[in-house]
Formats: structure tokens, sequence, C-alpha cells
């Protein structure tokens, strides 16, 4: 067994695990398969260690010994429970945690695949979750700024770049779509002379028809005047700096890059704006069902997070919508 432990990689090699030395010796082997078979990185196994020393650092005094493999099989989910509140007593978010549990599940298995039994424990206890989080909608103010191709007229790019950029935009802000739905739109199928809706396939490759407001269509008249390529029918609307599909990647960075023009804060993303749309949309007496189907929402819980509405805001809608509610009001 000496040879495997000399096989650990020396960020582990460096971190004095805890533990009594058969435990020592296999998280050393551990993590030396996470670094040369697996091939992570050196952080990342780094954090493998500093996570596993926490843990044994914990049941040393949890337990009133140094722990050794046998003691590892026999731990109950009462133990680890009793680590999860320690962590949390620390502050430790949620993400971390189950980031931290991932990593000691990777461990067991290790044990487990070495002929020591399967530590049970773990897998009686349920990762914490996870708040969702969004990204903060724009003022008004600079959602419109950002869709305006004159905002990075100082960049040198050429005006069809600038005006593609600015139609894209402008289909996030005004319509509510995702980057992928906007760059998923066919040449045929542009929203344009008089046309005032536009048919687009989100997650599930479920299909929606949006409408489109004339900002949006004159926007992407003006890019298509501009273009440098010709467009099949069939082809995609928006195309890169050589001819291809445009990247999702390319409008994040015009995003970036507008953040750095307009002086906005780094929550000012591309799918901010899709947030603003919807946000703006609430502030101004939109109705949650008509918001649900414009952002190709599958439940209308989604909507309510997605535009963070509150308790007393969500029961207004549903007293003025439902039958049950206006039957019992009459």
């Amino acid at each position: 067994m000496s040879s495997r432990a000399e096989a650990v990689a020396p960020e582990a090699a460096e971190a004095v695990l805890p533990g009594a030395p058969d435990t020592r010796r296999e998280a050393a082997a551990w993590l030396s398969g996470l670094a040369r078979e697996r091939r992570l990185s050196p952080k990342t196994v780094e954090a493998y260690a500093r996570d596993l020393r926490q843990f044994l650092t914990f049941l040393t005094v949890h337990l009133g010994e140094a722990p050794a493999i046998r003691d590892l099989v026999r731990l109950k989910p009462l133990d680890v429970r009793a680590f999860m509140a320690a962590r949390r007593g620390e502050g430790v978010q949620s993400r971390s945690l189950m980031r931290q549990l991932a990593g000691l599940r990777s461990f067991t298995r290790h044990l487990d695949r070495e002929g020591f039994g399967a530590p049970s424990a773990f897998s009686a206890i349920r990762s914490p979750k996870v708040a969702k989080t969004l990204p903060r909608p724009l003022s008004a103010a600079n959602a419109v700024a950002i869709t305006d191709p004159e905002a990075r007229a100082g960049e040198g790019r050429e005006s069809w770049i600038l005006a593609r950029d600015a139609a894209v935009l402008a289909l996030l802000y005004g319509a509510g779509l995702r980057i992928s739905e906007a760059l998923g739109i066919a040449r045929q199928d542009a929203p344009v002379g008089g046309v005032d809706a536009v048919t687009v396939t989100g997650k599930g490759q479920k299909t929606r028809t949006v409408p489109v407001i004339a900002p949006i269509g004159r926007a992407i008249e003006d890019y298509l005047k501009l273009c440098a390529y010709h467009l099949p029918a069939q082809g995609p609307l928006f195309v890169g700096a050589k001819g291809g599909r445009l990247s999702a990647r390319m409008i994040q960075f015009a995003v970036a890059e507008l953040r750095g023009a307009l002086g906005l804060p780094e929550t000012a993303t591309p799918h901010a704006l899709r947030h603003s749309f919807a946000t703006h949309l609430l502030a101004r007496g939109g109705d949650l069902r008509g918001i649900q189907e414009l952002l190709g929402h599958a439940s209308l819980s989604t909507t309510q997070l997605y535009t963070r509405v509150d308790a007393a805001r969500l029961m207004s809608v549903y007293d003025a919508a439902h039958p049950r509610a206006r039957g019992q009001a009459r």
C-alpha cells in the first residue's frame, strides 16, 4: 500500500490530512486518482483535499478519535447531518455545501471500489437546495440604450456588425427572447416588411409565436440592408464576421463592450435584457399569464420567480382570474 501513498498528487501530498493511517492512505490514493486518471486540475484536486480535510477534522472531534476507514463505513446519516449543521453554522452557503458533499461521496465510492464497503450514510442525505438566482433587470433607459447601435460607434467595428448586434439585442429586450431563440431564427422568418410576429423554438423544442413591435422590425431591416453577406432563405438570419451562424459568445462580448461604454454594472447581461422585458411589462400592468406565454415558461410559478412577483400581486391576479375566486367574491 505504501507505493499507492507515494502516487499522490503534489497538491495532496502537501496537505496534512487528519484521520487514522488507513484513512490518510486511501485519501491520498483517491486524490492521486483524481489528478492522474480523471485529469482534474490541480486547483480542483486541492479543493477536494480541503473538503475532505474539513470532514475528517470534524469527525475527529465528533467521534472522539481519528476516524479509521471502519469508522467511515459505519457512519450514520445523523453523523453527516451533524457535519452539515456545523458547516452551516460557519456560514457555508448551500452551493458550497452541495459541492463538498459531492466530493465526499466520490471518496466513499473510492472506498467501496477498493473493497472496504460502501459508507451508506451519504446515500440517505439529500443535497441542499440552491436558491435560483436571476440577473437584475436594467432600467428602461439603459435597456433601450443597449439596443442602440450608436452606443458602440466609437469601437471602429463595421457598421453591419454593430447593426446586427443591435438587432439581436432588440429581440432580447423587445420580445423577451433567449439568445438561442434569437440566433435560431431563419432568414425567411425574419419579422420584416410589416410582419409583426416571429415563431421561435425554445426549451424542449417547443415553439411559440411572439409579437414583434415596430422598432425591432426596423432594427432587423437596418441590419439586412448593411449585411455583408447574402443570406439564403433557409439559413440563419444572423451571421458572424465570416458568414457562418452567429455565436452567442459574440453577443455576450457585445454586451460586455456596452457595459463599459454606458457605465453599466456586471449584472447587465444578455439574459438580463429578457428579464428586463418581463419586469417592465409587469410594472406596466401586464398579466402574468400573458407574460408566461411570451417567455415560453411551462408553469406560472416559473414566471412568478422570474419576475419576483410578491405574494400579494400573485393573489390579486388569482382573485381576478380564477373562476372560483370570482364566484366567492359575489
